[in-house]
């Protein structure tokens, strides 16, 4: 019984650490995000040169995508998830020191080094989080992705205030820089030990298919769910990039108002997935994304046509609350069978990330000639295959 007694509870402070680095995450994404508008004008960039900056974010977080997987297997999450971290804070306050100084190449440089921890930690706490789901017994990543959308409301909400304070960019990313480094140093210790770690590569591994990740990649309904992921992660990484400037470009408003729709699909998001988990038991996983890709192609078609602010509005929380499960969903259903879950988490979380964060800067080179909003129509696409492709994310018996 006393055994019992502690893993219950090493699984309820893993569970609560998990919630607590998923929500830093968030904060401190929302928070490059939502002052995108004051650096561009900052630095006097174009939509195109602007694209190109934030590329430098897409750049950082593949590296760290692509590596995470490696570093895990050697050291495990926990110890990929404190680099992270660290480099998310040193991030962040580079970005600060490049908007201060108006240097283009010193904030692209920041956000490589954001990127890469952003990259290395979703895939670590992803797959923090699929172990614990398996452990627990109990559906924990739509709730742990709510976390993430509420860090990201947090970070969006804190940012609203910093502009209506007239708090400059620089010392608002110095803040959640030293924030982001002590929330650090009190959760990182109730991670478990060593996840991930007993996946080393192994002679085992060469000689049994089930593990191999070439095989895994030819897996169609590991595709399909990548599909999925793919889609919505895209309709989430826009908005997350261009959202306040769209509205700001597109509607002539003010950036405040362009941070006010940012935080409104923040709030969408985050009651999306709050509630997922009640629809996805009650109603199961395909009818339940085929309702929420309907919902976000619908809202984001809104925001592309109406021209009209209110109507936009009502678009950009269908299009948020659409767009929420399709993620948790996907790494949910990667996890289903055991024997190589491992592997296909982490082949769908770098496909979603790659498309969360690669995506959006090159939408933005599409938007410096035909327009923001005209360009998302390249994500109203992504919504409609990841829909085609919900089938797929099915539960395995």
């Amino acid at each position: 019984m006393s055994n019992t007694n502690a893993t219950n509870k090493q699984l309820h402070l893993s569970r609560n650490a998990l919630f607590i680095i998923f929500a830093l995450s968030g904060v401190a994404l929302a928070s490059w995000v939502a002052r995108t508008p004051e650096v561009r004008d900052t630095l006097e960039a174009s939509t195109a040169q602007m694209g190109w900056i934030i590329f430098g974010l897409a750049l950082g977080s593949m590296a760290g995508l692509l590596s995470a997987s490696r570093a895990i297997a050697r050291v495990g999450a926990r110890f990929v998830t404190v680099s992270s971290i660290l480099c998310i804070s040193a991030g962040t306050a580079a970005i600060g020191t490049g908007t201060y100084f108006s240097i283009s190449l010193l904030v692209f440089a920041g956000l490589m080094v954001f990127g890469f921890g952003i990259g290395f930690l979703e895939v670590a706490i992803n797959l923090e989080g699929a172990v614990l789901e398996r452990a627990a017994h109990k559906t924990l990543l739509p709730a742990l992705h709510a976390s993430f959308s509420g860090g990201t409301l947090a970070g969006a909400g804190w940012s609203a205030l910093m502009m209506a304070l007239h708090i400059s960019v620089t010392v608002h990313l110095f803040i959640i820089s030293v924030v982001t480094a002590g929330v650090l140093l009190i959760s990182y210790r109730y991670l478990p030990h060593g996840t991930g770690k007993e996946h080393l590569p192994r002679k085992k591994k060469e000689t049994d298919p089930s593990t191999s990740s070439w095989t895994v990649w030819k897996e169609p309904r590991t595709l399909l769910i990548g599909l999925v992921v793919f889609g919505m992660a895209f309709a989430e990484g826009s908005a997350n990039d261009w959202l306040p400037l769209a509205m700001v470009d597109g509607f002539n408003v003010q950036h405040i108002t362009g941070s006010a729709m940012f935080t409104l699909f923040l709030t969408a998001m985050f009651l999306g997935r709050t509630a997922g988990g009640f629809f996805l038991d009650r109603f199961g996983r395909v009818p339940v994304l085929r309702t929420a890709s309907l919902l976000a192609f619908s809202g984001l078609a809104l925001v592309i046509f109406t021209g009209y602010l209110p109507i936009a509005a009502c678009g950009v929380f269908l299009w948020g609350f659409g767009t929420s499960l399709g993620f948790p969903v996907g790494i949910s259903a990667a996890g289903d069978e055991s024997e190589g879950a491992v592997i296909r988490v982490s082949i769908v979380s770098i496909i979603g990330y790659t498309a969360f964060l690669v995506g959006p800067p090159i939408l933005g080179l599409f938007g410096e000639f035909m327009g923001l909003l005209q360009a998302f129509v390249f994500v109203l696409i992504g919504i409609f295959l990841a829909g085609l492709a919900s089938s797929s994310v099915k539960k395995s018996t």
